[in-house]
């Protein structure tokens, strides 16, 4: 007699295997599958996901960087509901609809500053082109048409477009698109645990980090150089945390040679360090921020650039028109799911809860260090990254070869056969990042000590 559970699994493989035939995943190797099932994961409710075979996983990166109030959180199906039936779409090219309006206006509001501009896009990485774009189209309206160039962070990703993937500093996500969009320029990130300079001292690290900005300004030339493309908290290479007085010395240099500060938020703002932008928890006033991810929790596909006012006044004159835009930016029924989205982060305080539990997060990681596999933990609010070595008192990384036998080999498959679902990347030094919901606590950050500890045992064993 056929089970409930043997029918369970027969459609498993069955959703497996059409995957395996038509489905083009992002970011994978499909070799991967040729002898396994694909995962399908089919329902998700708190911090907590399922899969096709009803196997339940701790989602510990939030979806990707994304799903802030957690799964399955029925007020904003019910919100993109209501706003379906209303207004499913209107484009924004001339017009303008309620929802995309209340969103503008509340998150200009919120904005450090006079950052009151609110252009919509679909992504993150649509936001870093269109903060791009929106820089050398300023500079040609205030005559200083030679001003084009962007600075960013070594390792730093900031999107896969074009314009996007030549600011991210990871030249193995570059290699198979080049040649891409000259202009760019890569200066150090603030990975203190790797420090070339200053290794006893953070603060001076800092100074030492951002003056490599003004040294790559002057040696371009100020009148070449547009904007600094910088996230809060690098997330490739697992979680820089900007040192004491970073940011304050970064924007005293954007300033001395009138280039744009653009704070890339996509990851951190709205909870994911304990606020709702984190330019404010860091102390540091952007020109422009690019958001997405957490601004529906993942629900609806959307981003956000919020730019200041001095950005947008040369666009209110005349014919001036910024040429760029898109089918699906500010749709009404993503905007409608961001409104219910961060009123349920309000209501439910969840930056007052990430701010209060991130010392115990961070403490019940940090019990990690006693393996010899961990190397550093670092981050901030509900994000971080486990940096992995061979050897903890040289610092000593992974060969290309172990990276690849302990990183894809095993430890990737072996958090998520444990029921974590996190992430380990290599494309920096190995790490293993985590950014879970913020409605996660004690048994959720215990959980992932737990399986984190076991599985790390067991891949020292490989080295």
């Amino acid at each position: 007699m056929t089970t409930t559970a043997d029918r369970a699994t027969a459609d498993a493989s069955s959703l497996a295997e059409a995957a395996r035939r038509n489905l083009w995943m992002h970011f994978t190797r499909h070799s991967t599958y040729d002898e396994t099932d694909v995962p399908v994961i089919v329902r998700g409710e708190g911090p907590y996901i399922w899969d096709a075979r009803g196997k339940r996983y701790l989602d510990g990166l939030a979806g990707l960087f994304a799903v802030q109030v957690g799964h399955g959180r029925e007020e904003l199906a019910e919100a993109a509901a209501r706003q379906t039936k209303q207004l499913a779409y209107f484009p924004l090219w001339g017009h303008a609809h309620p929802a995309a309006i209340e969103l503008a206006t509340r998150l200009a509001s919120a904005a450090p500053g006079d950052l009151n501009r609110v252009f919509f896009t679909v992504s993150g990485g649509e936001s870093v082109e269109t903060a791009w774009k929106l820089a050398k189209q300023y500079f040609k309206l205030v005559g200083k048409p030679g001003k084009h160039k962007v600075i960013s962070r070594a390792l730093a990703y900031h999107g896969t477009s074009q314009g996007a993937l030549s600011i991210t500093g990871i030249p193995g996500a570059k290699a198979d698109f080049e040649p891409l969009v000259p202009s760019t320029l890569r200066v150090p990130n603030t990975n203190f645990y790797r420090a070339p300079e200053h290794a006893d001292d953070y603060e001076a690290y800092g100074r030492w980090a951002a003056d490599r900005i003004e040294q790559a300004i002057e040696f371009e030339g100020a009148d070449t150089v547009a904007a600094v493309f910088l996230e809060p908290v690098q997330n490739t290479g697992g979680c820089f945390v900007p040192p004491p007085g970073y940011f304050a010395r970064v924007r005293e240099i954007c300033d001395k040679h009138d280039v744009l500060l653009v704070s890339d938020e996509v990851i951190c703002a709205f909870g994911r360090v304990g606020y709702d932008f984190a330019a404010k928890r860091y102390g540091y006033q952007p020109d422009i921020i690019t958001t997405a991810k957490g601004l529906t929790s993942g629900y609806a596909p959307l981003g956000a650039v919020l730019a200041s006012e001095r950005l947008m006044e040369p666009f209110t004159r005349g014919e001036t028109t910024f040429m760029h835009g898109s089918t699906y930016g500010g749709h009404p029924v993503s905007c409608a799911v961001a409104l219910a989205n961060l009123d349920l982060i309000e209501r439910e305080g969840l930056y007052e809860h990430v701010l209060t539990r991130e010392s115990a997060f961070r403490s019940t990681l940090d019990k990690l260090t006693d393996l010899p596999i961990v190397g550093d933990v670092r981050g901030a609010g509900f994000f971080y990254g486990i940096e992995l070595v061979k050897d903890k008192a040289t610092k000593e990384t992974f060969s290309a070869a172990e990276s690849e036998r302990v990183l894809r080999g095993f430890l990737s498959d072996a958090l998520f056969d444990a029921g974590l679902y996190c992430r380990a990347d290599d494309r920096a030094e190995p790490v293993v990042q985590l950014s879970p919901p913020l409605v996660c606590d004690q048994p959720q950050f215990d959980e992932m000590e737990q399986i984190l500890r076991d599985t790390l045992t067991r891949a020292w064993q490989l080295l």
